[in-house]
C-alpha cells in the first residue's frame, strides 16, 4: 500500500509504502483458539454448552464486534439530569454499540444460567461465557456481574423474588427506562461506597427510616449519598444504609421507579470520569428520601452485601483472566506477523521467552478461575466442605493475585506492539486502561488479603482441607511440596505477624494452587514452565521473561496459548 498527498497540479507524492504493519487479530473463534478453556468445559461437565458457547465465541471474534467495543468506549455515556422542560429525569444516554453488546450477553442466557437449575457444569459454562465476552469488551460486564450476583440474595426474599424472577431469568434485552413491572427484563446495581468510608462500609452515614412498621420486607425512605453507584441506569440497586441515626447497617432494594409509577428520589450528581471501563456508567448519587425495601435482617446489611460481593469477586478474577488472555493473544498474533532485524518477532529468542511468560500467566489465571467456578457450583452451605474452602478462601486470594498480574502483564503485552500498542485507537490501550478496575472494585488488594486471613481463622478445618488438597497434588513434586509445607507452617503463626506479611502469604497460596491445577490439567510443558519460573530455582523474577528458558519447551507453551 502506498501513501501520498495529491497536489493542486494533480501530481501525487509517493513518500513511502506501508509495509510490515500488523492489524489487531479479529475474525476468529475465541473458543476454538483456546484449548485450555475447551478442556475445562469438558472436564467440568459443561460439554453440552460448548456448541452455543462456540457460536457466541465466533460472534464475539468478528471484526464488527471489536468495532462495537471500540465505539462503546469512545462514545462514553452522557448524563441528562433534566428533560427539555426542566423535569428531573436523571437519564444516562449510551451509544447504540453499548446496547448491542449488552444485548448480545443477555441473549446468551448468561445472566441467570448458574441459578436456573441444578445441572452439572452450569457454573463453568457461565464462567466461560463471561470470560469470552470479557476478552472483547469489559464495561458491559459491570451490570451483568451485579445482576447475576444479586439473584441469590433476592431468592431469600420470597415476596420480592416472586415479582422479579421472570425479569431476572429473561433472555430478552430491554433497555427502556420504565418501572420494572412494565419491562421484559431488568438489571441490578450496587450502592455501598460513601465518601468518608471507602472500603469501610461501617462508616456509612446514609440513613433509612421506616414508612410504617418496617422490618424485613417493609418500606423505608433512604437519605444520604453514595460516592460510587454503579450503574445508575439499572432498574434497581442493592444499597447499604443505617437503620435510623444510631442503628446498624442494613441492605435495601431500591428501584429506579416507585410502586406508584413515579421516579424514585435517587438523584444522579455526576458520572465518574474513569481511567478505564469507559463504556460503563459509574456515578455519584444522593438519596432524597428514596423508597426502598429492607432485605434480610436489621443490622445484617454488611454480611448481606458481602454475600453479593463474594460472587462479584469471582467475576473480577474472570474479568482479569479475560484481559490477560486477550492481551496475550494479541501479542502473540502481532509477534508472529511483524518482522524486526530480518526475522519475525516471534522467532527472536528473547521475545519468545517473554511471550511464553505471558502464555503461562494467562493459562494459570484461567485454570484457577475455572476451578473456582466448580467450587461455586458444589460449595454451597450444604455442599462439599473442600469446595466451600476453595470458594471462601481462594476467591479473595485469586482476586488479589490474578487482578494484579493482569495490570502488570497487560502493560508487558502492550510493549510487544511497541508504539502501536500505546495508541488509544488500538485494542491494547483499552485492555491496559481496563485492567486496574478489577483490582480495585469489590475490595482492594489489602482487603482481599485480610479477607483470606479472616476466612482461614474462622474456618480452620476448611483451610486444612484446602492445604491437604494441594499437598496431595504436590506429592512427588519437590518444589510444590516445599511450598505447601512452608505455607502450612507460616499460616499457623501469630495473627499480628500474619497480617503484616499477608500479601506474601496470599501470593504464595495462589501460586501453589495455580501450579497444582496446571500439573493436574495442563500439558507437561505448561506445568513444568510455570513451576520452574514461579516456584522453582528461578522464582522471584520481577520482570516478565526474566528467566532462563533452558530445559523448558518454549515452543509448546506458545503453541498451546494460540495454536498457529
Amino acid at each position: 500500500m502506498s501513501t501520498g498527498q495529491t497536489l493542486q497540479t494533480g501530481h501525487t507524492w509517493n513518500t513511502h509504502d506501508v509495509l510490515n504493519q500488523v492489524d489487531e487479530l479479529t475474525d476468529f473463534n475465541l473458543l476454538e483458539a483456546d484449548p485450555a478453556l475447551a478442556e475445562a468445559l469438558q472436564r467440568n461437565g459443561a460439554a453440552r454448552h460448548i456448541p452455543s458457547l462456540s457460536r457466541y465465541a465466533q460472534q464475539l471474534g468478528e471484526r464488527a464486534t471489536w468495532e462495537l467495543a471500540e465505539q462503546a468506549n469512545r462514545h462514553t455515556p452522557e448524563l441528562h439530569r433534566f428533560d427539555a422542560r426542566g423535569r428531573i429525569i436523571d437519564a444516562v444516554e449510551f451509544h447504540p454499540s453499548w446496547h448491542t453488546l449488552l444485548g448480545l450477553y443477555r441473549q446468551q442466557g448468561l445472566i441467570s444460567l448458574p441459578f436456573e437449575d441444578s445441572s452439572a457444569g452450569r457454573w463453568s459454562a457461565w464462567a466461560a461465557g463471561f470470560y469470552l465476552h470479557g476478552q472483547v469488551e469489559q464495561g458491559t460486564l459491570c451490570p451483568a456481574t451485579m445482576t447475576t450476583a444479586a439473584i441469590p440474595l433476592l431468592q431469600k426474599e420470597p415476596a420480592l423474588w416472586q415479582q422479579l424472577q421472570g425479569k431476572l431469568f429473561s433472555h430478552e434485552y430491554d433497555p427502556r427506562d420504565l418501572p420494572v413491572g412494565d419491562k421484559a427484563s431488568m438489571w441490578l446495581g450496587m450502592g455501598m461506597t460513601e465518601k468518608q468510608g471507602g472500603s469501610d462500609v461501617r462508616a456509612n452515614t446514609t440513613v433509612a427510616m421506616p414508612v410504617h412498621a418496617g422490618g424485613r420486607g417493609g418500606e423505608y425512605l433512604l437519605r444520604g449519598h453514595k460516592w460510587f453507584f454503579s450503574a445508575p441506569m439499572c432498574d434497581a440497586h442493592l444499597v447499604v444504609a443505617r437503620m435510623g441515626e444510631s442503628g446498624g447497617q442494613a441492605c435495601f432494594y431500591v428501584p429506579r421507579w416507585r410502586p406508584d409509577g413515579s421516579r424514585n428520589a435517587v438523584r444522579v450528581q455526576r458520572l465518574k470520569d474513569k481511567v478505564g471501563n469507559r463504556s460503563n456508567s459509574s456515578s455519584e448519587v444522593e438519596f432524597e428520601d428514596a423508597w426502598g425495601i429492607l432485605m434480610g435482617e436489621e443490622g445484617r446489611g454488611i454480611p448481606t452485601i458481602i454475600e453479593m460481593a463474594t460472587y462479584t469477586r469471582l467475576n473480577c478474577v474472570l474479568g482479569s483472566a479475560a484481559i490477560l488472555r486477550s492481551a496475550t493473544v494479541q501479542a502473540l498474533a502481532y509477534a508472529r506477523r511483524r518482522s524486526v532485524f530480518g526475522k519475525l518477532l516471534a522467532e527472536q529468542p528473547l521475545m519468545r521467552t517473554v511471550l511464553a511468560d505471558l502464555a503461562l500467566e494467562s493459562e494459570a489465571a484461567l485454570q484457577i478461575a475455572m476451578r473456582l467456578a466448580q467450587a461455586y457450583e458444589r460449595g454451597g452451605d450444604e455442599g462439599d466442605p473442600l469446595e466451600r474452602a476453595w470458594k471462601r478462601i481462594m476467591t479473595p486470594a485469586a482476586k488479589l493475585w490474578v487482578c494484579k498480574r493482569g495490570v502488570e502483564l497487560t502493560g508487558e503485552a502492550m510493549e510487544v506492539l511497541g508504539g502501536n500498542g500505546y495508541v488509544d485507537t488500538g485494542v491494547m490501550a483499552r485492555l491496559f486502561r481496563e485492567a486496574p478496575v478489577n483490582s480495585i472494585w469489590e475490595g482492594s488488594g489489602n482487603v482481599m488479603c485480610l479477607d483470606v486471613l479472616r476466612a482461614i481463622s474462622r474456618e480452620p478445618d476448611g483451610a486444612q482441607l484446602l492445604l491437604q488438597d494441594l499437598i496431595d497434588t504436590a506429592a512427588g513434586e519437590p518444589a510444590l511440596l516445599q511450598q505447601a509445607q512452608s505455607l502450612a507452617r507460616r499460616l499457623s503463626g501469630p495473627p499480628d505477624q500474619l497480617e503484616a506479611q499477608a500479601r506474601r502469604l496470599v501470593q504464595d497460596l495462589v501460586l501453589l494452587a495455580q501450579a497444582c491445577l496446571l500439573r493436574r490439567h495442563a500439558p507437561p510443558a505448561m506445568a513444568d514452565g510455570f513451576i520452574a519460573t514461579r516456584l522453582g530455582a528461578q522464582q522471584g523474577a520481577m520482570v516478565a521473561g526474566a528467566f532462563d528458558p533452558a530445559g523448558l519447551d518454549i515452543a509448546a507453551i506458545v503453541q498451546r496459548a494460540l495454536p498457529a
